[in-house]
């Protein structure tokens, strides 16, 4: 299976992994929210009646006829008529400076009544909130007196954990699915395109060999005019031109819609490789009168394929040479666990980002590249999951990669 798939399958997942767990927290975040709410409300009715539901019968009564009647009170929620029969809960009194407590009410069987008191003393400098997992507390004063209310609430919140792990064990579920299905729809959508990756390739080694006859047709014949006439400005520059179309030529061949993925990566000399390849280009650059200023920190590695690096050394070298002007410096360090390799040159160019030098058949203002050199080093550094960028400041090109 070849790299674009895999990402594919790895975007996808991601996509379905992020927008199930958004709704899913919601869902849940929603549903521990509303039992909060219903817990609060709880504490709210204990604290207007001065931390007890059992204040007498007719005061229950009362209670209910100013609401409209017993019936009135839905028969779930927090103002359910059995509440005060089912809640589990205790309230302890304080006096003002907290050294006095008393136990107003004691409906709870997870504690004793020391305890109880023990605990309240904890809660008596908060507000409201939550408290050994699944209790509920509210702190309220009347009349100088500091009360502090504990309902018991794991059994209405043992539904709400129940639906987490539900939605945590479908989540889990739903990917496997997801992936699953991705395996059919990835080889669906990648066959054509990989059927029009081989016929493109194909049709490029079927062209690279009818491109090379006329192209070795046209140079002997150049280089038998030298030799009866000698050289003169249009044999030149059939040379020159030819060498382009070879080089078109070549690089087209390496087009392809997929990443190579059968290289075998070990580790690299990047130091020494990009050395050879300033020195392997020092007549070149002489010719062109550059000057080349390099600083390269020795022995520096990176886990790649050997002919991938000195393939893209070898394009920074080009590039350089096509496009500069007077000065060119490469950079090589390591900074902060990274690589960091940078190539500069001079240029007459607007300052900004220059990033669109990455696509193919893409050029800057006065080039007369072909727009393939830059989008190799790009695809280069993304296989080794690197980074690269490109900006003129100060009228200097600067191409920085870091792996």
């Amino acid at each position: 299976m070849n790299k674009a798939e895999k990402k594919f399958r790895l975007y996808a997942i991601l996509v379905i992994f992020v927008l199930l767990t958004v709704l899913l927290a919601v869902i849940n975040g929603v549903n521990f929210t509303m039992a909060a709410g219903d817990a609060d409300e709880i504490t709210q009715m204990l604290a207007e009646r001065q931390g007890a539901f059992d204040q007498g019968e007719t005061a229950r009564a009362e209670g209910f006829a100013e609401k409209g009647g017993p019936f009135s009170m839905g028969p779930l929620g927090p103002e359910s008529p059995e509440m005060n029969k089912s809640l589990r809960y205790f309230t302890v009194a304080f006096t003002e400076k907290g050294e006095n407590a008393e136990t107003v009410a004691f409906h709870i069987s997870a504690v004793s009544e020391s305890e109880a008191v023990e605990w309240a003393k904890g809660l008596i400098k908060e507000k409201t909130g939550w408290t050994r997992g699944s209790y509920r507390y509210r702190v309220y004063k009347r009349s100088g007196i500091t009360y502090v209310t504990v309902i018991d609430q794991g059994r209405e919140l043992l539904p709400c954990f129940r639906i987490l792990i539900i939605s945590a064990a479908g989540e889990i579920l739903s990917l496997i699915i997801a992936w699953i299905m991705l395996l059919g729809i990835g080889r669906k959508v990648y066959a054509p395109l990989e059927e029009a990756d081989r016929k493109q390739k194909n049709f490029i080694k079927n062209a690279n060999k009818e491109f090379r006859v006329p192209i070795t047709v046209i140079s002997g014949n150049t280089e038998l005019a030298e030799k009866q006439y000698g050289p003169d400005d249009r044999t030149r520059s059939t040379r020159r031109q030819l060498a382009k179309l070879g080089e078109l030529v070549e690089k087209l061949g390496k087009i392809g819609i997929f990443e190579a993925s059968d290289a075998i990566s070990e580790n690299v000399p990047l130091s020494e490789y990009l050395n050879a390849a300033i020195d392997g280009a020092a007549e070149r650059f002489a010719s062109r009168g550059l000057d080349v200023r390099a600083d390269i920190e020795p022995d520096i590695t990176v886990t790649a394929d050997p002919e991938t690096m000195d393939r893209m050394t070898g394009e920074l070298i080009d590039n350089s040479l096509k496009f500069a002007l007077h000065t060119v410096y490469f950079t090589l360090k390591q900074e902060n666990g990274y690589v960091l390799l940078e190539t500069k040159n001079d240029a007459s160019l607007p300052d900004g980002s220059a990033d669109q030098v990455f696509d193919r058949f893409t050029t800057l203002e006065n080039s007369d590249g072909t727009g393939l050199g830059l989008s190799y080093v790009k695809d280069i550094v993304k296989s080794l999951s690197g980074r690269v960028s490109a900006r003129v400041e100060n009228g200097m090109f600067i191409l920085r990669i870091t792996l």
